[in-house]
């Protein structure tokens, strides 16, 4: 699919600068120092919704060999995994409206590109997402090894805790592209708990409200060598 660039409403920018400019409110304190560099180094700005063929697809492959590959919306486990394996990162080119600033049920493309775009200028990042990808791809007729596969992404793609420097920080683009959760996640009245594959791999979670645990890596490096050991940590399921 095309972006279909030329498509985009005036509408449409005004909404991208509304939401990029709030996060960017509140992310340069919570935000993981990778994802903040990534912002800068992927050209993300205010000012226009970016174009993905002309401005992110030639700096991202550059930095680290990965583009951006839209898509209509959610797409079917082998699909998504197979583009993540060659190094293409699955995205939305629609925008949401004005009355779905604060919520809507299917990720858009600032979700899709602001939340997930910027921190796949990091190298041990996007290693540990080809990796995830490739053992998806061993089990991919296997509904309870993804079921596992996903919580895995959920829990760290989309919803993961960095320290950095002694502090807590937001790399998952879940949290990245949504105002609400970017400070509940930090707040004392949700659970934070030390990175675990298989706790992980067995923690299930939900897609309509806010998240009840958040996993905390120490590094982008730990994430990485975390895959090592998830195609053993699997043979018991995969076994059912």
């Amino acid at each position: 699919m095309d972006q279909a660039y030329h498509q985009y409403t005036k509408a449409d920018h005004h909404m991208w600068r509304q939401l990029f400019e709030r996060q960017m409110k509140i992310l340069p304190s919570i935000a993981s120092s990778a994802y903040l560099d990534g912002i800068q180094k992927v050209g993300f700005v205010a000012g226009h919704i970016p174009n993905f063929e002309t401005e992110t697809n030639p700096l991202l492959s550059a930095l680290t060999g990965w583009e951006v590959y839209v898509v209509p919306g959610l797409i079917p486990h082998k699909e998504f995994y197979s583009h993540l394996f060659a190094r293409q990162f699955p995205a939305s080119s629609w925008l949401r409206k004005p009355e779905q600033i604060d919520y809507l049920e299917e990720p858009d493309m600032f979700h899709d590109t602001f939340g997930h775009v910027p921190l796949l200028s990091n190298q041990a990042f996007c290693d540990f997402i080809l990796h995830l990808s490739a053992v998806a791809l061993r089990f991919i007729d296997n509904e309870e090894v993804l079921q596992r596969i996903s919580r895995l992404y959920w829990y760290t793609v989309e919803f993961g805790l960095i320290h950095e420097q002694d502090t807590l920080k937001i790399y998952g683009g879940g949290i990245i592209s949504s105002a609400g959760e970017s400070i509940y996640c930090l707040g004392n009245q949700v659970r934070k708990i030390d990175f675990d594959l298989e706790l992980v791999l067995n923690t299930p979670y939900h897609i309509d409200r806010y998240q009840d645990y958040y996993f905390v890596i120490q590094s982008y490096d730990q994430l990485y060598d975390s895959v090592t050991g998830l195609e053993e940590a699997l043979g018991a399921f995969a076994k059912h």
